[in-house]
């Protein structure tokens, strides 16, 4: 379940970032198109995106996929609000009129009639928390959104925003090589929010592609949003992860990246991994993870080559 909102949601969930395009490497329309198909037809019942990834584009791409297979009411979708990407620059605004516009954008974009979950994607300092929720509050009533949450908050954050509307999801990074979050996170859940951990790869490093430190485009997201963990010392921290994962993987005759994935998933406060993939293969990898678990002696020895790298 996802927190108290009622929703049945897979454990993975689709993240389209990358799908959008900026920031990421560059997919033909088909591919990105074939990447949504292959999470309808593998199981994945919620799918992530935001006016933000690359102006509204990946919203169009799931609005199409979907549209073309018939598959809206397969799928929950979650969008954002209060975050928009312009002239390449990511430019936050919680001003109630903004929220109103982008709801409606999302919509056509998304080609339909509501959004399951609309989350605040950064926080405006600038806007009374009281006047962006209650934007919200106004759009859930019309049945435009049926639930709210919140993205890269703090506690303190989401304990204002408590004070005068409820918060029913909470989405945060957390992976192993990002646990900063992992106490809000069960928090949250405590709390009864749907809880989405995102970034469980930490931009693909977590799958053992990358081997070796290169330089990126400064927009590139493993340059500009993940950068520090492409980048030394971390990096040479996550090779030596990678090691420790390695025999775990062998095990299991499993990816490198199904083991990262279920070390999240698997933890008791975490409803769902927002995963992003721009190809059907890498879809249909991420969800073999849901077709075994770690075992708690592999959690444990996670846990130590963790403590003792990091």
């Amino acid at each position: 379940m996802f927190g108290e909102t009622g929703l049945e949601i897979s454990q993975i969930t689709l993240g389209t970032w990358g799908i959008g395009g900026a920031g990421w490497d560059s997919y033909s329309d088909e591919d990105r198109l074939d990447a949504i198909r292959a999470a309808v037809e593998s199981g994945i019942t919620l799918i992530d995106t935001a006016p933000a990834y690359n102006a509204g584009e990946a919203e169009r791409y799931i609005g199409r996929a979907l549209q073309e297979i018939g598959a809206r009411d397969d799928i929950f979708l979650v969008t954002k609000c209060g975050n928009r990407f312009i002239d390449g620059k990511y430019v936050r605004s919680g001003r109630p009129e903004n929220i109103f516009a982008e709801c409606e954008d999302s919509l056509r974009n998304l080609r339909t009639d509501h959004i399951d979950v609309m989350l605040v994607h950064w926080p405006d300092p600038a806007v009374p928390f009281a006047e962006t929720f209650g934007a919200l509050e106004e759009l859930k009533k019309e049945g435009k959104i049926r639930h709210i949450g919140v993205s890269n908050f703090t506690k303190e954050q989401l304990e204002e925003v408590g004070k005068t509307s409820e918060i029913e999801v909470l989405q945060l990074q957390y992976s192993m090589l990002h646990r900063d979050n992992e106490e809000l996170l069960k928090w949250a859940h405590a709390q009864g929010m749907g809880t989405m951990a995102y970034g469980a790869l930490t931009g693909g490093l977590l799958t053992g592609r990358y081997r070796t430190v290169e330089i990126y485009e400064p927009a590139d997201s493993r340059n500009r949003f993940y950068g520090k963990y492409f980048q030394e010392p971390y990096f040479s921290g996550a090779m030596k992860l990678l090691e420790a994962m390695q025999p775990i993987a062998d095990r299991h005759g499993a990816a490198l990246a199904e083991v990262a994935l279920n070390w999240a998933r698997q933890k008791d406060f975490v409803s769902t991994c927002v995963v992003g993939a721009q190809k059907r293969v890498r879809v249909e990898g991420n969800v073999k993870c849901l077709q075994w678990e770690l075992s708690a002696e592999e959690m444990a020895e996670l846990n130590r080559a963790l403590e003792t790298i990091f």
